[in-house]
């Protein structure tokens, strides 16, 4: 009678551990499709990308330093006061693989934001080297601070002033490989004779440049130390030749990056939830960053009137000595909700700002 008690009990035993090893396994299962899943396939453009799940990890490896390039003009810095209010709001919250933060201001001193925000002071080109294009400071930015500076993270998200975090970001790189966000006027494909002054066709077809720029890109730090130095001579070389500097203008620090990139056999996971770009992109829903380059100019009727100055507007190159005033009109009823967001997270972060009309005024 007591051994069958003990055989049963034995029985019992080993049927709840059988249980419990095949739910393990499939939990690992489960998440070894979620984490295939999450890599991604080829978009209908022929692109990569994710396809919106995202597994979080507890691993602290996985968080990355929050980077951006800045100067110490008041444009730029009353941007940067807003975007770093929106990364302390939105930091630690569910879903967030965001470490720390730096602004690296490639001015060569210290402004009045030292205290404010997290900042690491770099040397510009020598004079005269950017020719005007203030970008080309950005790679010899990183290249300095990826050298002398210490960054605990092993992963690295290049930011920039104008972006605002609308939701929690987490890691969207996978191992080494960095993810970025496509643009639609990258287009290496159709600018061929001229990737190849910088590409040669024995490296591989001009599909290998993404359209990228370095921003937002997040990336492992290690593959970072390699790309940066060869990202600053491209950019050198792009903007020593004329017809390359013609046809790619403003955009050609982001043409430098994807080229240095492909030079170094990286690709990027191309992710168009990573950022949106209001007053194209209309909804917020689960995308990442804000990007507020383009104006926003609309008629009372909530209409579009972009190239010609709206009845509403709001363009950040209107504060280009200072910053914007608390309180800005909200948009016209049917302006897109994007633009909407975009005003109220201004509003909110000039609100709670300390000093915000009195600093970073030429």
């Amino acid at each position: 009678m007591i051994v069958r008690k003990n055989m049963g009990r034995a029985k019992s035993l080993l049927t709840l551990l059988m249980v419990l090893g095949f739910c393990f396994a499939a939990y690992n299962l489960v998440a070894m499709i979620i984490d295939h899943k999450t890599i991604g396939g080829l978009g209908v453009d022929g692109m990569e990308y994710l396809n919106g799940i995202v597994v979080r990890s507890t691993n602290s490896n996985r968080k990355f330093h929050v980077a951006l390039t800045s100067t110490d003009a008041p444009y730029s810095q009353w941007q940067c006061r807003i975007m770093y209010y929106w990364y302390k709001r939105v930091k630690d919250m569910p879903g967030s693989d965001m470490g720390k933060f730096t602004r690296i201001l490639h001015s060569g001193r210290g402004d009045q934001l030292m205290d404010e925000i997290p900042t690491f002071v770099v040397d510009p080109l020598p004079e005269g080297l950017d020719r005007g294009y203030i970008v080309l400071n950005r790679p010899w930015a990183f290249v300095q601070w990826l050298e002398k500076a210490d960054i605990e993270e092993e992963y690295i998200l290049m930011a920039e002033p104008d972006h605002i975090f609308v939701n929690p970001l987490p890691n969207l790189a996978y191992g080494s490989k960095p993810a970025g966000y496509p643009f639609f006027y990258i287009k290496p494909v159709e600018n061929e004779k001229i990737i190849r002054k910088f590409y040669p066709k024995e490296k591989g077809p001009v599909t290998d440049v993404d359209p990228i720029g370095n921003s937002p890109v997040i990336i492992q730090k290690s593959l970072m130390e390699e790309i940066a130095p060869t990202w600053v001579n491209v950019s050198l070389r792009m903007k020593d030749d004329p017809e390359t500097d013609k046809a790619f203008g403003w955009v050609l620090e982001m043409y430098a990056y994807a080229v240095a990139s492909a030079l170094h056999g990286v690709k990027h996971i191309l992710r168009k939830d990573f950022m949106l770009q209001p007053p194209w992109d209309l909804h917020v829903e689960n995308t990442f960053i804000l990007h507020y380059t383009y104006g926003c100019d609309y008629n009372l009727k909530g209409e579009l009137t972009y190239g010609k100055i709206g009845e509403w507007r709001f363009d950040k190159r209107s504060y280009l000595s200072g910053p914007p005033p608390k309180n800005l009109t909200l948009p016209p009823p049917g302006v897109p909700e994007s633009v909407v967001r975009l005003v109220k997270m201004v509003n909110e972060a000039t609100a709670n700002i300390p000093e915000w009309d009195s600093l970073n005024r030429s």
